[in-house]
């Protein structure tokens, strides 16, 4: 069996990352093998090599969770899904199926689950096998640098559409904007939102971006008055949701004091230690509070369908390509916020 070159997380601690051969894959029944075409890197890589995720780990391990590929092999007891398929995968890689949130449909929150480029070998090399119950077929008119995105972009309809249910007309704030932002921003747009969004000096070209994709407003907190610019828009009130994206102590309590009184608030970025929130403002306000992990079935399928659409746009958000044995400048250019989503590509 052939090797191929992948981006593993060696052991616990900091850095711990490295490129090693690792052996070429063999599908298990229900399981299907993917060439790998195009894999993201998502903060949540950057927490793994910082040692800073609180998802479980079982190292070593080969990282990448997003990516899109073509099926090449199929164990046995795999039906309708052809090789030569383009398509995308879900990251849990295991569920239990039986406790009351897998019941429920919402697996994400398994207390079992295990997932892809955590528990089992993800997607930063040239093949992976994924669950055929997680593989999701890729429409026509999208490409695989698109299709990358597609996970991602299932986070973020999950954060909006089915956690937080904002309403056609709301005035949405999202703090932050990197990649989950900008997929945020439109999808809360594509509900019928007004958006605002806002992020630092160093976001500049990214406010810029967020205004061709449809935000109503971006503001640099660091020159402008977000404050002011809120109220102009709503009044006295504040905005009716705040999407907490850029896992910052300082964006969180300024997200809990734009939004209105019973306006929701929600969680969708890590922030990789404990910080510290003015709670009374949730008390005071009668604000709705949530968090947003990960993503299921239904938020795939309408991330699939919005891409397809062409509601929400991916590759405007690719900045960089690289071979994954240039991992540390992609991971370097993802901390340094030098790209928005940086790509990389298979290496034998």
């Amino acid at each position: 069996m052939s090797k191929y070159k992948a981006i593993v997380k060696t052991a616990k601690g900091e850095g711990n990352v490295e490129i090693r051969e690792v052996e070429e894959p063999v599908p298990e029944p229900g399981e299907v093998k993917i060439e790998v075409k195009a894999a993201g890197i998502c903060g949540s890589d950057i927490h793994i090599y910082h040692d800073t995720i609180k998802i479980p780990l079982k190292l070593p391990v080969v990282m990448g969770h997003e990516f899109s590929g073509v099926v090449v092999d199929a164990g046995e007891n795999v039906a309708g899904l052809k090789i030569g398929a383009r398509v995308t995968s879900e990251t849990a890689a295991s569920v239990c199926g039986t406790c009351r949130y897998c019941r429920s449909g919402n697996y994400n929150l398994c207390p079992s689950r295990r997932g892809i480029g955590y528990w089992v070998n993800g997607a930063f090399t040239r093949y992976i096998v994924v669950p055929q119950e997680r593989v999701h077929l890729l429409p026509e008119n999208t490409d695989f640098m698109e299709a990358a995105l597609i996970e991602p972009l299932a986070c973020c309809v999950h954060e909006v559409s089915e956690q937080t249910k904002i309403s056609a007309g709301d005035v949405v704030l999202i703090t932050g904007p990197g990649a989950i932002g900008l997929l945020t921003a439109q999808v809360a747009k594509a509900e019928g939102a007004t958006v605002i969004i806002s992020g630092t000096s160093q976001d500049k070209e990214r406010l810029k971006l967020a205004k061709t994709l449809g935000a109503y407003i971006t503001v640099d907190v660091q020159e402008e008055n977000l404050q002011e610019i809120v109220r102009k828009v709503t009044g006295e009130d504040g905005v009716d949701v705040v999407f907490e994206c850029s896992g910052s102590a300082a964006a969180a309590n300024q997200g809990l004091n734009m939004v209105r009184k019973r306006g929701k608030y929600t969680q969708m970025a890590g922030f990789g230690a404990p910080i510290q929130v003015d709670f009374d403002l949730i008390v005071y306000k009668e604000i709705q509070l949530t968090g947003s992990f990960t993503q299921k079935w239904s938020a795939w399928e309408l991330a699939i369908k919005l891409l397809s659409e062409k509601k929400v746009q991916t590759k405007p958000l690719i900045s960089d390509f690289f071979p994954i044995t240039e991992w540390e400048k992609g991971f370097k250019k993802h901390e340094e916020k030098a790209g928005i989503k940086i790509i990389l590509t298979p290496a034998d």
